[in-house]
């Protein structure tokens, strides 16, 4: 039995969506890696991001209207459970999605920038490493139990202050940007949009199959658009009008 058959496409929804407030904060970490510095404050304008990874589910409403081939991994027992992100889609796959769930709510869905994605991850919380603080990854609840085979279901614990679930931590995020190592050095400090061009394409959060599970909010990473990796998934953002 495929995924498709198993998931009611007539109740997924469209993602559940969290306002992110407009303001500024500092972006990028003096003690991280040479692509987090420098430091720069940045004003992000106020938008609505996912509170959770997009999931089996909402992607499947996505194959059924279009007809677009099923990602890596859609029928293996470890990853295709309808409350899991999707995972195995490209970039462009993702954009692709963003289109379709735009042209299908009336609404302007899109991949959130690097500065969107870190201003949510923050939750308002000023120089810290983490959603919730500066406490390790291994002080979080079962964390030794976690991610055993494969990304958990979406929002199984508890989210940030801005209530966004599961950011920095179960699947990498793709995000709207190309990707510049040394950006930070000449980032607008308004809404920023990353550079005009590149070769990889950013993404942020942590992932299921590293050694530690977490990412910080400013850790930084990247990837070729047409890749497809299985632990590679993605949020939405859209205005908030």
């Amino acid at each position: 039995m495929s995924t498709a058959t198993r998931i009611n496409t007539d109740v997924a929804r469209a993602p559940k969506l969290a306002l992110i407030p407009a303001g500024w904060f500092a972006m990028g970490s003096q003690t991280g890696q040479d692509n987090e510095r420098p430091v720069h404050r940045v004003w992000v304008d106020a938008f609505c991001l996912a509170e959770c990874q997009l999931t089996n589910a909402e992607y499947a409403c996505f194959l059924q209207a279009t007809g677009m081939q099923p990602p890596l991994l859609w029928d293996d027992p470890n990853f295709w459970l309808p409350q899991k992100p999707v995972v195995g889609v490209s970039w462009f796959e993702a954009v692709q999605y963003c289109d379709w769930l735009a042209g299908t709510t009336g609404r302007r869905y899109r991949l959130p920038t690097e500065a969107q994605w870190e201003r949510a991850a923050r939750g308002g919380l000023e120089g810290k490493q983490f959603p919730w603080g500066d406490d390790p990854p291994q002080s979080l609840p079962k964390y030794h139990e976690r991610w055993i085979l494969g990304p958990e279901p979406v929002a199984h614990y508890t989210p940030n202050t801005f209530g966004i679930f599961d950011i920095c931590e179960n699947v990498h995020e793709w995000c709207s940007d190309w990707y510049q190592p040394d950006y930070y050095a000449t980032s607008a400090d308004r809404n920023p949009h990353g550079p005009q061009t590149g070769e990889r394409r950013a993404s942020r959060g942590g992932s299921w199959r590293h050694h530690v599970k977490v990412a910080r909010c400013a850790a930084r990473s990247s990837l070729p658009p047409q890749f497809r990796y299985a632990d590679y998934g993605f949020r939405v953002a859209c205005d908030c009008a």
